[in-house]
C-alpha cells in the first residue's frame, strides 16, 4: 500500500476545533481523517454486524429479570 498526501482547505477554526477534539482523544486530527475516511469507504457488511451483536450479546452478564411495560421504556409510570 501506497500512502498520497492530499491537501484539503478547511476554515482555521474548524481546523483547530478539530485538533482540540483529536487532543482529547488521544489522537491526531490526521489519524481521525484517515480513520473517517477508511470508515466510510468500507463495504457495510450486515451479516458481520449482526454476527459480532450477537457475539456481543452471548458473552453479556446483564440479563434482565422482567418484561417491561410500555410506559416503563418510556418512564410513563
Amino acid at each position: 500500500m501506497c500512502n498520497v498526501n492530499i491537501t484539503l482547505s478547511i476554515d482555521e477554526q474548524v481546523v483547530a476545533d478539530a485538533r482540540r477534539i483529536a487532543a482529547r482523544r488521544g489522537t491526531s486530527l490526521n489519524r481521525m481523517i484517515r480513520d473517517y475516511l477508511l470508515e466510510l469507504t468500507q463495504p457495510r457488511d450486515r451479516q458481520a454486524t449482526v454476527e459480532q451483536l450477537d457475539s456481543l450479546w452471548s458473552t453479556s452478564r446483564y440479563r434482565s429479570s422482567a418484561a417491561w411495560t410500555r410506559d416503563e421504556l418510556h418512564e410513563r409510570a
